[in-house]
């Protein structure tokens, strides 16, 4: 009696093995930014998802695509500018997967594709401009190289929505180069200024003496208000500055 039962149990477990592994391979489950790219006997079926997704076991096959934006990093580049100076530069590469059918079918790996096309064009791109519109112009080349890196991967259902240089590395002697550059500037800066306080400075003071010209009790106060500033000082000597009006007359009978 015991034999006959376990020769009954025996098919009904190999059934229910079966049955849970066709339904295991049969049922899928794709998250809201996943979607499912089917094969059929080889043949495109499709993308489907999100959500449950009902395959044939054996006969369909499923290769899962994420929809989220990448950030891909792009190792540094030994790049020569347009003016020859030698520098390392790497950028930030931001993208999304807009058909999962091209992205799958076109090309076999989108994601290492889109990293080689990035590295080329980030030198080809910057090979063609020089150090200072390197340093200074950055969102018009970060423009730039999001335009070609686009280009090339729209046909393999990839979008590039966003491409930054990151860092740009220059050799020493070209780093002493820009500090003693930014030093000049900053001196050039402070004399223009200077030069330009003394101009102001000089106008001023030409206005103030054709004030105190026109009234001579003016200059004599101004004469009074100078010899309080000097008394104020702890000074051993004290100049007093004398009109030169007064010297005139002698001056006179000795022109004479």
């Amino acid at each position: 009696m015991e034999q006959t039962n376990i020769s009954l149990l025996f098919p009904i477990i190999i059934v229910v093995f079966l049955v849970l592994f066709i339904l295991g391979n049969a049922i899928r489950v794709l998250r809201e930014y996943e979607r499912g790219v089917v094969f059929r006997l080889g043949r495109l079926v499709g993308a489907k998802g999100p959500g449950l997704i009902l395959l044939i076991p054996i006969v369909d096959k499923m290769v899962k695509v994420s929809l989220r934006t990448v950030p891909m990093d792009v190792p540094p580049q030994d790049i020569i500018t347009r003016d020859n100076v030698t520098v390392k530069v790497n950028a930030v590469v931001y993208f999304r997967v807009m058909d999962p059918n091209k992205a799958i079918v076109d090309v076999e790996d989108y994601i290492y594709a889109t990293s080689q096309i990035a590295q080329t064009t980030l030198r080809s791109i910057l090979g063609q401009v020089e150090l200072d519109d390197l340093l200074s112009n950055r969102e018009k080349i970060n423009a730039e190289l999001q335009t070609v890196i686009d280009l090339q991967t729209e046909p393999w259902g990839v979008k590039v929505s966003v491409v930054e240089v990151k860092n740009v590395d220059l050799p020493q002697e070209m780093q002493r180069a820009i500090a003693r550059q930014a030093e000049a500037e900053r001196e050039r800066r402070a004399k223009v200024i200077h030069a330009e306080g003394e101009l102001q400075a000089s106008e001023k003071i030409n206005q103030a003496a054709l004030v105190l010209g026109q009234t001579p009790v003016g200059i004599q106060l101004r004469y009074l208000q100078t010899l309080v500033e000097i008394a104020a000082e702890k000074n051993s000597t004290t100049i007093f500055p004398i009109p030169i009006d007064l010297f005139k007359p002698f001056l006179e009978k000795a022109g004479k």
